[in-house]
């Protein structure tokens, strides 16, 4: 029998009779090995002691092969079947199941195709808007089932993080040159988050996450991407900030994909959610997930050193700024604002507030489901552009830089707008979307699943209306408008 390499010794004899069930060699991490077969996946933690983790007692292996199922099969109940043992039969032979002698625990799991991992998707550029929007759907859905859990000291559990992961970055041999000077700027930004971490606690944000939710833990099944691989072996890091759990995807994709998809995984997220304070605190939590990345890819012997320049590039992050954009429907303001959002700011880029999307939430309902017309009263209009001018000043008082969406045919709400730029102390630009009316029209009519519930009749309607002298900087909706405002507000592409 060969061992293959990786497997502990006395697991050399189930790792064999896996391996001939699946028909392939396993897939390996420091920690498991998984036997992917035509119909069913056996995933094998290894009988392993390494500090943060003891998996050498096979009762520890039960317990934790139990605690994966129990995690992750609500959110994919298709992927995680069972766990089962693998027996000695009478006959010396190895089985699944049956009444012998225990040798090993393994979970059963369908298998899942190497392509459709989402890190696989990102590598050859798969990542489309539909699926992105997907993507911060699901990790939603994820957080709003998280139970709630007591953290007494937010700060301190955050403090107990950062100090792990500078130890961990240093024993994998990255440079003590680059990592003093990180971790001091890493121990400013936690000091000065201290009242934002305890706030959030206090509101119940922090909560039995994911713990490890980055781009290959997530895949793509039956055509929706799927969290997986939930960490199961640490409460402590489990336990955390929603946040804090989104922020790892955020700065997987801002790595792999580039700072779009991250902006508009960030975005589509808030627009589910509503939880706009999350925003202070990215620097630190991106710059977070950074450093446990780079410790990571040291200590498999890859350069961590640029994720230790990302870190640093997250914690110091330029200052914010507020535009806004305006305009008839179909002139094209989401698209503007969105082309413009991943450049401005902080990372992963601009808080994109949509009024249409504001006012999808209000009824609990996604962005794209449509409305009845008496959503549509002045009243809810007025509260709506109450929360939008509410959540722009919050977020750039946060530090982070704000991309309003709405037709601004108040004059009203323009100087709104620019007062709020003028009271937080950051710069200001309004875009004004214009484009003969037939384009618009055409536009309309050719929306499909859009937050926008824009008809015809209502363009018409609007159309009518006087915005009064416009101010702002106007762009032909109908041309190059997107390579315009950028030149005007000297961002790059």
């Amino acid at each position: 029998m060969t061992l293959p390499a990786g497997i502990p010794q006395n697991q050399a004899e189930v790792a064999a009779f896996l391996e001939q069930l699946a028909g392939a060699a396993p897939i390996q991490t420091h920690i498991s090995a998984i036997f992917v077969g035509r119909d069913t996946a056996w995933k094998m933690k290894k009988a392993v002691a390494l500090g943060f983790l003891d998996f050498s007692p096979l009762a520890a292996r039960a317990h934790f092969c139990r605690r994966e199922l129990e995690l992750n099969q609500p959110a994919a109940p298709a992927i995680y079947r069972d766990v089962v043992a693998i027996t000695r039969a009478p006959d010396g032979s190895l089985q699944e199941g049956g009444a012998g002698e225990v040798l090993e625990w393994v979970l059963r799991m369908a298998p899942i195709p190497a392509e459709d991992f989402l890190d696989a998707v990102a590598a050859r550029g798969g990542l489309t808007p539909a699926l992105l929007d997907a993507m911060g759907d699901a990790v939603f859905a994820l957080h709003q089932a998280a139970p709630r859990v007591e953290v007494p000291d937010a700060p301190g559990a955050m403090e107990a993080v950062l100090s792990g992961n500078l130890r961990a970055a240093r024993a994998a041999g990255l440079p003590e040159a680059t990592i003093a000077p990180l971790a001091a700027c890493f121990q400013t930004a936690l000091d000065r988050a201290v009242p934002s971490l305890m706030a959030r606690a206090a509101e119940g944000r922090i909560r039995r996450c994911h713990g490890d939710l980055h781009l290959g833990n997530l895949c793509l099944w039956q055509g929706k991407p799927t969290p997986f691989d939930a960490l199961e072996f640490d409460e402590a890091l489990a336990r955390i900030d929603t946040g804090y759990d989104l922020a790892f995807l955020l700065m997987d994709l801002d790595r792999q994909a580039g700072r779009v998809a991250a902006n508009r995984v960030l975005n589509r997220y808030l627009a589910r959610s509503g939880d706009y304070e999350v925003l202070g605190l990215l620097p630190l939590w991106l710059a977070l997930r950074a450093l446990v990345r780079a410790h990571v890819e040291a200590a498999r012997g890859r350069d961590g050193v640029p994720l230790l320049g990302a870190a640093a590039e997250y914690l110091a992050p330029p200052p914010p700024r507020l535009i806004a954009v305006g305009g008839l429907q179909g002139t094209g303001k989401s698209t503007l604002a969105r082309g413009l959002a991943p450049s401005l700011g902080a990372a992963p880029g601009a808080l994109l507030l949509r009024s249409d999307e504001l006012r999808k939430r209000r009824f609990g309902l996604a962005p794209e489901a449509p409305l009845p017309p008496e959503a549509y009263t002045e009243a809810i209009s007025t509260a709506t552009h109450e929360e939008l001018f509410m959540n722009a000043e919050a977020a750039l008082r946060q530090g982070h830089a704000v991309a309003l969406d709405a037709m601004f045919l108040d004059a009203g709400h323009r100087q709104r707008a620019a007062a709020i730029a003028a009271r937080v102390g950051v710069a200001f630009q309004g875009f004004w979307l214009e484009a003969p009316m037939e384009i618009l029209k055409s536009r309309i009519l050719a929306r499909r699943g859009d937050a926008s519930d824009a008809t015809i009749a209502v363009l018409e309607r609007s159309a009518q209306a006087d915005p009064g002298a416009i101010d702002w900087h106007r762009l032909d909706a109908a041309g190059d408008a997107l390579g315009a405002a950028r030149q005007a507000l000297g961002v790059m592409g």
